[in-house]
């Protein structure tokens, strides 16, 4: 019997090495076995698998060894608590067996959730992260399910105390949940994505981040406004870098006096070889609107990777080479203009001759 222990007790690590080191070879380094699995083997716990068999051995040995010298009672005492024992040992390694197989099943969905974000254009990197973390939650889940049923708790009554929780929480989290519905419209609608530059309602920006819960933009002045989802999904969105191009204008008023097809050329002359306005389309220029003051023209031209910057800068690179031209061709840009009439039958205007004008300085002095 002590040679037999021994010879249990010396094999045991060899033999659980030797498997795992068949399992790491053959079955592990298969080509279609996921890199995930392979790289989860450290999860392996071939120590306490060896320690554990060690102990069966001796556990084993020793009930053989009281029964072989007549001491039934202390066998009988030890076997109603291995008996107690060993089903909650079982039922410990089967729960940790559970969340680890959950920590490799997620890797390997993560894996393959990369590999098909990669290979196609149906998914971006924001709605990745989102069905990831879904996926995640419902494995977890599923395990957590799967242990309570190891461990026989009634899960019936779990479902309903979470069925009455989950109405308080509806009711006390309305906004907050309506706002986790809408970040999934977002997610598979896509109206804009990262980096992309939007104007929601009346503020616009760069999308910087896009949550189940909130959207964030970084506008201009380096300011983060952040959006709930559900009034994302509820207010007006443009998005200016969905074409790659976008279309601008400027207004610029002209004297009445002026040739109008005459400062047409000139303008749209003025808007060929800038270094932000694209030639195609061609920039236009458009006759607009009788002014009180002058006569309008609008400038139309086409800009491509729309931000922010550049159309400051489009806009402005395209004001002084129309002004330069205008200048050059005497073309004026009138200031506010009045025209005052008096009526006749009143006498119209009439000046008082005992009212004369003064210089400024003097106005001044004498005040």
């Amino acid at each position: 019997m002590a040679l037999a222990l021994g010879i249990a007790v010396f094999l045991a690590p060899r033999l659980v090495s030797r498997a795992t080191a068949e399992i790491r070879t053959r079955v592990l380094a298969h080509p279609r076995v996921p890199d995930a699995v392979t790289d989860a083997a450290w999860l392996f716990p071939a120590t306490v698998v060896v320690r554990t068999l060690q102990l069966a051995v001796f556990v084993g040995a020793a009930l053989s060894l009281l029964l072989l010298w007549g001491y039934t009672g202390v066998a009988a005492d030890l076997a109603e608590v291995l008996a107690v024992a060993v089903p909650n040992a079982a039922k410990l390694g089967l729960t940790v067996a559970l969340f680890a197989g959950a920590l490799v099943g997620t890797n390997v969905l993560e894996e393959k959730l990369d590999s098909y974000a990669t290979a196609s254009d149906n998914i971006n990197a924001h709605q990745q992260g989102i069905v990831f973390r879904v996926l995640q939650l419902v494995v977890l889940l599923a395990v957590g399910m799967a242990a309570l049923t190891v461990w026989q708790v009634r899960i019936g009554g779990l479902l309903v105390g979470a069925g009455f929780l989950g109405i308080v929480v509806g009711m006390a989290a309305r906004q907050t949940l309506g706002s986790l519905i809408a970040g999934f419209v977002l997610m598979f609608s896509r109206p804009f994505e990262l980096g992309d530059w939007v104007e929601i309602d009346d503020a616009e920006g760069i999308v910087t981040d896009i949550t189940i819960i909130n959207t964030r933009l970084s506008n201009a002045d380096g300011e983060t406004v952040v959006f709930p989802n559900d009034r994302v999904t509820n207010a007006k969105i443009t998005n200016r870098t969905k074409r790659n191009r976008l279309r601008l204008r400027l207004d610029v008023g002209i004297d009445y006096e002026a040739d109008v097809e005459h400062a047409e050329s000139v303008a749209e002359e003025a808007l060929t070889d800038l270094k932000f306005v694209e030639e195609v389309p061609k920039p236009q220029v458009m006759p607009t609107t009788f002014g009180d003051s002058a006569i309008g023209l609008q400038l139309r031209f086409w800009i491509t990777n729309p931000s922010a910057p550049r159309r400051a800068q489009a806009k402005a690179e395209v004001l002084r080479s129309v002004k330069l031209a205008f200048d050059r061709e005497g073309i004026k840009i009138p200031y506010p203009q009045r025209e005052l009439l008096a009526r006749e039958e009143a006498g119209g205007f009439q000046l008082r001759e005992d009212r004369r004008s003064r210089p400024v300085e003097r106005s001044v002095s004498e005040d």
